[in-house]
């Protein structure tokens, strides 16, 4: 909502749905303009997306999501939005892509790490992470949408510290969950790589994909 409002017309709805009751409060407060309105709808998307389709609505627009689903939630969604002939905007998929540098000789291996942690159970069964942009916009495109899409990576430089740091740091946890490299090993990668950020020599890539599919046809 914040991203995309000023695009749109003056006067304007949202309902803004999360199973997060404290990020709904945020979010209710978080009106950017007086021709704003919101409805905040509390709702576990795996069990009751469904439920999310009730009201009117002309555009599906989700952030930071779709590499945390399933085949099965992602085809349950694509499904919904053509029987509607919904356009749908994902933006900041995660697509597995990561440049470090400096360069660390453990750097592969725990991103490496960090993308099957990926693919475990978010909540939604089997996760699809890495490969989520590319079965959406497929998935999309074989029910009939035209689908542009394009890089959105996060790219961090050396005065970015904080957001380094604390990425580094959930990096490192999904590494020690996954269980392939030592947790001696993973600290000593940890140390290395903050070091470079205290250092001001580190900058970071992580790849994002966003996209918007367009139906063919309009309700």
């Amino acid at each position: 909502m914040r991203a995309l409002h000023q695009h749109f017309p003056a006067r304007q709805h949202w309902d803004l749905v999360d199973n997060d009751a404290d990020l709904l409060r945020l979010a209710r407060d978080a009106i950017p303009d007086k021709g704003v309105t919101l409805t905040t709808v509390q709702l576990d998307l795996n069990r009751d997306l469904d439920m999310a389709f009730e009201t009117t609505i002309d555009l599906i627009a989700t952030s930071a999501l779709l590499d945390l689903v399933s085949q099965t939630w992602l085809d349950q969604l694509l499904r919904q939005a053509a029987r509607r002939s919904l356009p749908v905007y994902a933006a900041l998929t995660y697509d597995g892509r990561t440049e470090l540098s400096p360069a660390d000789p453990l750097d592969v291996a725990i991103i490496a790490a960090v993308n099957a942690h990926q693919r475990t159970d978010k909540g939604f069964g089997p996760a699809l992470g890495p490969s989520a942009a590319t079965s959406a916009i497929t998935g999309f495109q074989s029910a009939g949408y035209s689908v542009v899409h394009g890089e959105s990576d996060w790219v961090m430089g050396p005065d970015d510290r904080a957001m380094q740091s604390e990425l580094l740091g959930g990096w490192a946890g999904a590494a020690r969950e996954m269980g392939t490299l030592t947790d001696t090993d993973i600290a000593s990668w940890l140390a290395r790589r903050r070091a470079a950020i205290d250092k001001g020599l580190s900058t970071m890539r992580v790849g994002h994909v966003d996209f918007f599919a367009a139906p063919s046809s309009t309700r």
